[in-house]
């Protein structure tokens, strides 16, 4: 089959192979490792087939990065749905002034359910359920993270099943469609109307509930549905290294723009000044309120990064992990009782125990301090690399992501950099990467003020006209 598509970027062959599978089947799964673009597959279907609206269902840390990615790689505007929108959003795609609608699991029933009638004790099933009206006006849907209804009985499920009736083109992604057992796709066949093809639910319980006949399921699943790659399989086709945007919300939003505002009201009363040596004091003042911007911005993205590494470890891949702060490391390691750990506040000893238990398979999450972290140590079991803060300077970014990125290292490593949302840190991500063949440092390296005037005029030019950031 010849791709013909209208996205911004050439998808690399796998991926137009992808493509092609997803617009011959029209209800599949793409299973292919992290890192190797289901998201860009899934949008290259619907955007050639023109199968708008398109709904995607995903991860609360992952809504935003969906925008983006749609508006990135196509000309159609996408809605991440909130209380704003929740009665307009019908009237908004009906209208064609959005094409895409994008909400996460845990808000199915508040957007797209009227009512919930019978069930007892809590529960319900399918026909219980009442659905608004205005969900016939999808006519694709993208369930990211499918693994995620893959428990029949779960509310998420159910709604999900309800949604997806009668679309034209059901398109579900996970890197571990299987987590446990063969019964984990019964759920997600249902969902894409393909598990009659199996014999429903009881004969294909009969034929490979006990994970037997496993090779037999996996050359049905390819057959009828299912396309997945790995990393290793196709590396001819990858850069040895990949960097990826994720936008997330924050939570302490209004302590981040009462921290905004003071800063950019201070920045103004700079710009103004004319005496040199008030100028002098007025900027280190407004280098430590960049500082505790950065900071709230960084304590801001922890829910959704512990909802990304919750994700993302699902699909069995091990992850290292960059921060600075130290309360956010605490605050991750309590959500990962079961991560290593390479900080400043451990010991030689330690750190080297940490390195050994992930490096052999013993731990799958390293959270690793940029400064303990960053320079030195071998962490190539695995290949995918996520920041929370992220560092000063674009040499430094690169010495994280090379821990990953060295000899030994077989697959091409993916870089996840978490954004916080009209914050501080795009400016400082814009400026580290402009900057990236400038040696000199935006900060030095243990976090003393900087002295380069030219660093702090840009980085303040960009906070005042950006306006809220």
């Amino acid at each position: 089959m010849k791709l013909k598509h209208h996205l911004k970027i050439e998808p690399y062959p796998y991926q137009r192979e992808g493509i092609c599978f997803g617009l011959d089947k029209r209800r599949l799964l793409i299973g292919d490792e992290p890192g190797l673009g289901k998201t860009l597959q899934s949008i290259g279907i619907v955007d050639t087939a023109n199968a708008y609206p398109a709904l995607v269902i995903c991860p609360s840390s992952l809504k935003i990065n969906w925008q983006r990615e749609f508006e990135k790689f196509t000309n159609k505007k996408a809605l991440v749905l909130d209380n704003a929108t929740r009665t307009a959003w019908p009237y908004f795609l009906q209208m064609g002034m959005f094409h895409v609608a994008i909400v996460n699991y845990e808000s199915l029933r508040k957007y797209f359910v009227w009512d919930i009638q019978g069930g007892s004790r809590g529960g319900f099933r399918l026909k219980d359920v009442v659905f608004n009206d205005a969900i016939k006006v999808f006519r694709s849907v993208i369930i990211d993270e499918s693994h995620r209804v893959k428990d029949p009985s779960a509310q998420q499920t159910i709604f999900t099943r309800g949604i997806v009736e009668g679309k034209d083109f059901r398109i579900l992604l996970s890197g571990t469609p299987v987590v446990n057992r063969a019964e984990d796709l019964v759920s997600q066949l249902s969902i894409m109307g393909r598990l009659q093809e199996f014999g429903g639910r009881g004969k294909f319980l009969a034929d490979y509930g006990e994970n037997d006949n496993l090779e037999e399921l996996s050359q049905q699943l390819y057959r009828r549905c299912m396309i997945r790659r790995e990393k290793a399989k196709v590396l001819t086709q990858l850069p040895d290294k990949t960097r990826t945007d994720l936008y997330v919300d924050i939570s302490n939003r209004e302590e981040y723009e009462l921290a905004a505002e003071d800063l950019a009201e201070y920045l103004r009363q700079y710009t103004e000044c004319t005496d040199r040596d008030i100028r002098r004091k007025m900027r280190m003042e407004a280098l430590v309120k960049f500082m505790t911007l950065r900071s709230l911005s960084a304590k801001g993205k922890v829910r959704q990064a512990i909802d990304f590494v919750r994700v993302f470890l699902a699909s069995g891949k091990p992850l290292i992990l960059f921060c600075s702060l130290h309360e956010i490391v605490d605050e991750l390691c309590k959500a990962f009782p079961d991560a290593v750990t390479v900080t400043g506040r451990d010991s030689a000893v330690s750190k080297q125990q940490s390195v050994d238990a992930f490096q052999s398979g013993a731990a799958n999450l390293i959270v690793c301090s940029i400064k303990a972290a960053g320079v030195g140590l071998t962490l190539t079991a695995s290949s995918n690399v996520a920041f929370v803060e992220f560092p000063w300077t674009y040499a430094d970014c690169c010495q994280c992501e090379d821990r990953a990125h060295r000899i030994g290292q077989k697959d091409n490593v993916t870089c996840y950099y978490l954004i916080g949302r009209n914050t501080i840190d795009r400016a400082l991500y814009d400026i580290i990467h402009k900057k990236k063949s400038i040696a000199n440092r935006i900060m030095a390296a243990d976090d003393e003020i900087p002295t380069d005037e030219m660093y702090f005029d840009e980085l303040a030019s960009m906070i005042l006209a950006s306006g809220d950031s």
